[in-house]
């Protein structure tokens, strides 16, 4: 006997708009990350590395100036964000750096691709300059 699926437009609209939350607002960051400060100085040195690990690595889905408009990004499930809004600089340092590293849905992890993690504090550096 086959088993019929009951389709219920109310809760598919509900468990959509619960996953869609999830995944373009609910970022969680582990307070470890949140409170880590960044030890690199955001000097002149910095912000070229973070530029050229940021072109290399980052551009092509969040786009030359932050506004998550790279040549990728339109073949994305997953918005890529603006980095110069008020909302993005609000966050710590930490965090920034842990979802740099981490990724999520369709922003991979990096931890393989740069393994140095001074390298990602420079990118954060770097991102950090992106301003409304």
């Amino acid at each position: 006997m086959k088993a019929k699926i009951i389709f219920s437009l109310p809760i598919f609209v509900l468990f959509l708009s619960f996953t869609l939350y999830d995944q373009t607002n609910d970022w969680v960051v582990p307070a470890k990350y949140e409170e880590m400060e960044n030890p690199q100085d955001a000097d002149q040195a910095s912000l070229k590395t973070g530029k050229s690990l940021y072109n290399k690595h980052c551009g092509s889905c969040h786009g030359k100036e932050g506004l998550g408009d790279g040549t990728k990004a339109a073949q994305l499930d997953t918005p890529c964000g603006d980095f110069s809004t008020a909302e993005f600089h609000s966050q710590s340092d930490g965090a920034i750096f842990y979802k740099s590293i981490e990724g999520r849905d369709d922003m991979p992890n990096f931890r393989k691709k740069i393994p140095y993690e001074e390298d990602v504090w420079h990118i954060v550096n770097y991102i950090k300059t992106f301003k409304e």
